[in-house]
C-alpha cells in the first residue's frame, strides 16, 4: 500500500528498475522539476523528444532508471559512461537524481544512488561522479551523510552558447 504523503518512513513497495521508453513523459517532468527545485539559470530546452533519442535513439548516450511506487514514477536518475585515463577505467557520471517532494526523506534518493553504484560495481568503474549545485544544500547534506566527497581541486569548466559557437 503506497503511505500517505505526510509518513516520512522508508518506502517498503519502492522498486528501482531501467527506464523504458514509455517512461519519457515522467521522465520530462522530473527534470522540469529538478530545475524548477534548483532555481536552474537558464531555460530546459529539453523535450520528450529530446529524451527519448537520447535514451533509447539509435545512438543513445545515457541512461535512466524510474524509482516507483505501486508502478508510479516517483524519481529517476539519468547517467552515462566516463573514462577515466589516471584509473585507465570506466565510471559514471551522475547527470540528474530526483525525487518528487512529497517521497523525499523515505530512502528513495538513497535507494537511486545504491542502484547506479551496483551498476558501477557490476561493470567494474572506478568511480560514480556527479555535481551539484553549492546552491542546493540539502543534497549536499544529503550526499555527504552518503559519505560523498566534494572535489574542491576541480573547476568545473564550459563553452555554451555564442562561445561554443564562435571558438
Amino acid at each position: 500500500m503506497t503511505r500517505p504523503p505526510h509518513d516520512r518512513t522508508v518506502v517498503s513497495d519502492l522498486v528501482v528498475r531501467p527506464a523504458v521508453p514509455g517512461d519519457i513523459h515522467a521522465l520530462h517532468r522530473f527534470v522540469v522539476a529538478l530545475a524548477e527545485d534548483e532555481a536552474f539559470p537558464g531555460d530546459v530546452t529539453a523535450s520528450p523528444s529530446s529524451l527519448t533519442d537520447a535514451l533509447f535513439g539509435a545512438h543513445p548516450v545515457a541512461e535512466a532508471v524510474i524509482a516507483a511506487v505501486r508502478e508510479r514514477p516517483v524519481g529517476f536518475a539519468l547517467f552515462y559512461p566516463t573514462y577515466s585515463t589516471v584509473l585507465g577505467r570506466q565510471g559514471i557520471h551522475l547527470d540528474d537524481l530526483y525525487v518528487d517532494r512529497i517521497w523525499r526523506g523515505r530512502g528513495v534518493g538513497r535507494i537511486l544512488l545504491k542502484y547506479l553504484t551496483d551498476i558501477a560495481n557490476a561493470r567494474g568503474c572506478g568511480r560514480v561522479e556527479w555535481w551539484v549545485l553549492r546552491t542546493n544544500v540539502d543534497a549536499i547534506r544529503f550526499y555527504r551523510r552518503l559519505q560523498a566527497r566534494g572535489l574542491d581541486e576541480i573547476e568545473v569548466m564550459r563553452l555554451d552558447g555564442d562561445a561554443l559557437r564562435s571558438f
